[in-house]
């Protein structure tokens, strides 16, 4: 049994209602959607302890609390890591055991894993409480819907898996005419705020031009898009309401292993690595981020 820790909370570096939150999905190189099925035999290399304390130490020089979404599988083969996050200061919620979408893994399956999950949680860091939790490839829509009533019951308080617009690029995800900002969802229509639900929805972050949608969430199209593109976006957003943004360790990792596989996926999945880091050190610099949990408290969404 490894020895637990105690919380250590900041509340100086809180930030008011309307800033951003900064999310880290904790998850390996071999883990996406795109890259699993392409795979060898074998377990692949993890890479977490190469990148992971090089983003908190640049958390920690501007005095950032993140949100780290924890995957199951990557925690249990890091558990020091998982330990350094929320010893620092930093909000631990779930991204699942084993990264796969909740459309694959069913009602059952999915129970399985928030199970497992929680285990993992008490053995790792004692009884500490996680609120929100991050479906793999933002997979909650309306044929996952079903996801919604299981979290409640496993004691979760926030979900932020909807990304409130379908892209003709992307069919992985997508809810198209969902709440741009946090709503208390109803488990009957994901577009829809129900004012009794127990469940907050803190949805990803996409900004407007006319009639176009512009994805300033992160990852894939804070690789992509130009620095000045992705910060205008984003300030067209703040001030509005809270917003988040997300990345992944090896999106930052200039070492992230390169496999074969066909070139959107690839493109998709390795453009723009190099430069990850340094865009995200310029957001620190140009926005205020905080906790996500401690963003929805100053909104009156939980004690």
């Amino acid at each position: 049994m490894t020895d637990h820790v105690t919380e250590h909370r900041d509340e100086s570096q809180a930030c008011p209602p309307w800033s951003g939150c900064l999310t880290i999905d904790l998850e390996d190189w071999y883990h996406p959607e795109l890259v699993r099925d392409h795979l060898g035999s074998g377990i692949p290399e993890g890479r977490l302890s190469e990148i992971v304390p090089s983003i908190l130490n640049l958390l920690n020089h501007y005095g950032i609390k993140a949100t780290f979404f924890i995957l199951g599988e990557a925690a249990s083969r890091f558990p020091s890591l998982l330990r350094q996050i929320y010893e620092e200061g930093h909000e631990v919620g779930c991204h699942g055991m084993s990264h796969r979408m909740l459309g694959d893994l069913g009602d059952e399956g999915f129970k399985k894993e928030l199970h497992d999950f929680k285990g993992l949680m008490k053995e790792v860091l004692g009884d500490v409480e996680v609120k929100g939790f991050r479906a793999p490839t933002f997979s909650l829509n309306e044929k996952t819907r079903w996801a919604l009533p299981i979290l409640r019951d496993f004691g979760y308080l926030y979900d932020s898996s909807i990304f409130p617009a379908r892209l003709f690029w992307n069919p992985l995800y997508g809810v198209e005419g969902a709440p741009r900002f946090p709503y208390r969802i109803s488990f009957d229509d994901l577009k829809k705020e129900d004012p009794k639900s127990p469940l907050w929805e803190f949805p990803a972050a996409v900004a407007q031009l006319g009639g176009f949608d512009l994805p300033v969430s992160g990852g894939f199209y804070l690789r992509t898009l130009p620095a000045f593109v992705f910060k205008w976006g984003l300030k067209r957003i703040h001030g509005r309401g809270p917003f988040f943004i997300y990345l992944h360790p090896w999106e930052c990792d200039p070492g992230t292993p390169r496999i074969p596989l066909p070139f959107l996926s690839g493109k998709a999945t390795y453009c723009g690595i190099r430069k990850t880091l340094s865009k995200l050190e310029g957001l620190l610099q140009a926005f205020p981020f905080s906790r996500m949990d401690d963003i929805l408290k100053r909104m009156g969404a939980f004690a």
